[in-house]
């Protein structure tokens, strides 16, 4: 190996650690401030993780919360009960399932503004940071985290299933 590739692949190494790194300082200032938003709100960290799972992906039946959160059925029926209680969710029987049992979960939108509002300092600053990138920093950056995303959702269900 010519000392040009070693420089570059020790450089490359550096600089996918520095990414990893930053990373799980994003993951940890992240769930610092959903923790505040959460403590203004009255809901537990697992609430509002749930809570966003409904907004960003429901209505979804209680087992397809418990999946995506990784939480045990029955964890997910006490959130559930907190969140409807709370005026969070309704939880409305499905029309369509052959189970009368059956409930669909979905997010209650006159509540969502209280949400909003609690993360508009970040949105904020998040416009005035991502004003400085060009469409095409935008689309690597897009894609970049749309890819680590999926790398870790992948990485969570290897996880919940071991």
């Amino acid at each position: 190996m010519n000392p040009v590739t070693a420089h570059d692949a020790r450089r490359r190494r550096r600089l996918a650690t520095e990414i990893k790194d930053s990373l799980r300082e994003l993951s940890n200032q992240l769930a610092l401030l959903n923790h505040q938003v959460g403590a203004h709100l009255d809901l537990k960290d697992v609430d509002l993780d749930c809570l966003e799972l409904i907004t960003r992906h429901g209505p979804l039946s209680p087992s397809e919360i418990a999946r995506r959160a990784g939480l045990h059925p029955a964890t997910m029926t006490g959130i559930l009960d907190r969140l409807q209680k709370g005026g969070w969710v309704a939880r409305e029987r499905n029309p369509e399932a052959t189970d009368r049992r059956a409930v669909t979960v979905h997010a209650l939108r006159e509540r969502s503004a209280e949400v909003f509002k609690l993360y508009a300092g970040m949105n904020s600053k998040m416009d005035n940071l991502l004003a400085d990138y060009s469409a095409a920093d935008l689309e690597l950056l897009s894609d970049f985290l749309q890819r680590t995303t999926t790398a870790g959702q992948a990485a969570t269900t290897t996880l919940a299933e071991a």
